[in-house]
């Protein structure tokens, strides 16, 4: 688009939109049926995140209204210097220019990424997946509304409705500029994109999560965070998939009967390592390269290490670099962990479904990104922005 939209109009366009969704929502949740009822995969995630409900809906609405309280992430001064020649030079947070989402499933990335977007400054592109496509040409519909009762070109938000072969073309060959694509999916979409893109790509979203159960962990503590990480939403890239339990453990064995047995009350299928093979209700892993898998699932997987050492070295090996969790009295060990785990995200006695943007106090998020540049974790407001100089002179030269 070229301009760079006063605050006062963005901050509108999101109230508008948060208005036009609630008043709307009947429509959406008719859409998104239509797109339930075509669905016919078994990927138990994936109809998660596609499904819209009343809940889903207020958090909509919600997110953008929040949006538009939070300060304006541009012109933000992040460093000043005054030359000795006069020249007076600072750095400013700046907007990419042109984001382009693509992402699976999820009709609200339609309304809280495009948002966050566009609160940054930002003209937004997004490729929904076809199984979610009335859902999201509905939520695009209300974008357009929304710009335009506010006076703003309806352009800042386009919807891409290509198939397969159209994006590829377009991401090797792009028809309009592209600054920055964010990819919102699994490691399928994740590889197609980072493959075929010719400018930056944040890569978003895989998980393989990792909870290590220390020698000196309160048994109930880690009991309560392991399945709340496990069961409460399986869809989520902030779910857990791995359990590594000290092997000095006091009352390692009826610690581990009853994590098994919390687990089977949820449905969860329990494989486990060798050494804690032959307890009932469990399977023995089969293949090494299951420590590499997110799940997305009723599924997780049961393992022993020695110790704080073994298990950081488990999980640098095998993790996603997403979350990663210890459950111990002791906070010297704790702090180990903490320094030494390679994740985005990592706790001390709790759950990694806090790995949020919203939990984290962002007031939301683009994508949660295992990259290590620019940003990682969580991509709030003020991380969807770039930078510029600005050079204040009087006629010096060098």
């Amino acid at each position: 688009m070229g301009l760079v939209l006063d605050i006062r109009k963005r901050n509108a366009v999101l109230a508008t939109m948060a208005e036009l969704i609630a008043e709307g929502q009947d429509h959406l949740l008719t859409a998104n049926q239509e797109d339930l009822d075509t669905y016919k995969g078994d990927d138990l995630a994936m109809r998660d995140r596609l499904k819209v409900d009343q809940a889903k809906i207020d958090g909509m609405a919600l997110s953008l209204k929040q949006l538009a309280d939070e300060p304006d992430p541009l012109g933000v001064e992040r460093f000043a210097f005054d030359h000795g020649n006069g020249m007076h030079v600072s750095n400013k947070t700046a907007p990419f220019g042109t984001i382009l989402i693509i992402y699976e499933s999820r009709p609200d990335v339609t309304v809280e990424a495009a948002g966050i977007a566009f609160k940054s400054g930002n003209t937004i592109l997004l490729k929904g997946g076809k199984e979610s496509l009335n859902s999201n040409l509905a939520l695009v519909a209300l974008w357009h509304r929304a710009l335009e009762a506010n006076g703003v070109d309806k352009d800042w938000v386009h919807y891409l409705q290509f198939d397969r072969s159209e994006t590829q073309t377009f991401l090797e060959r792009p028809t309009r500029r592209i600054d920055l694509i964010v990819p919102r999916g699994g490691e399928k979409l994740i590889t197609f994109v980072k493959q075929h893109a010719s400018c930056p790509v944040i890569v978003s979203g895989r998980g393989n999560n990792f909870v290590y159960v220390d020698a000196q962990a309160d048994l109930q503590m880690a009991l309560d965070i392991i399945i709340n990480a496990k069961t409460t939403k399986i869809s989520a890239c902030n779910a857990l998939d791995k359990v590594l339990i000290a092997s000095e453990l006091p009352g390692k064995q009826e610690f581990v009967q009853l994590l098994v047995r919390e687990l089977q009350k949820n449905k969860v299928q329990i494989l486990t390592d060798t050494a804690l093979s032959g307890i009932d209700g469990t399977s023995q892993l089969e293949n090494e390269s299951v420590w590499y898998e997110e799940f997305l699932d009723y599924k997780i997987v049961l393992g022993q290490v020695p110790g704080t050492v073994d298990a950081i070295s488990k999980i640098n090996r095998y993790g996603g670099g997403h979350s990663a969790a210890i459950v111990t009295e002791n906070k010297k060990t704790a702090d180990q962990f903490m320094a030494e785990t390679d994740a985005a995200a990592v706790y001390h006695n709790a759950s990694t479904r806090f790995t949020d943007g919203g939990q984290f106090g962002l007031g939301g998020e683009l994508a949660i990104s295992t990259d290590k540049l620019h940003q990682r974790g969580p991509i709030g407001l003020q991380h969807l922005v770039t930078n510029k100089w600005y050079v204040q002179g009087n006629g010096q030269t060098r």
